[in-house]
């Protein structure tokens, strides 16, 4: 599957050096892709596919906590 090949490459793609707007797409990419994902999940319920999910949603997360920086106490 095409989406599969997408989120491979998205997940093992270097976030090193990104300036805050390549951060920013990439967290809209990640969203896409999990939302596009998930709605394939819903009518086959393979549970490859939610490993998947599972690991650009950790990257996801990485890229947002990046990006909304260490909150304030």
């Amino acid at each position: 599957m095409e989406l599969l090949e997408k989120a491979d490459e998205f997940v093992a793609r270097k976030m090193s050096n990104m300036s805050t707007s390549d951060r920013v797409e990439a967290s809209r990419e990640a969203k896409a892709l999990i939302l596009s994902i998930n709605e394939i999940y819903k009518e086959t319920k393979d549970s490859n596919l939610m490993d998947v999910m599972k690991r650009v949603t950790e990257k996801k997360k990485k890229i947002e906590k990046r990006l909304n920086g260490v909150p304030l106490v």
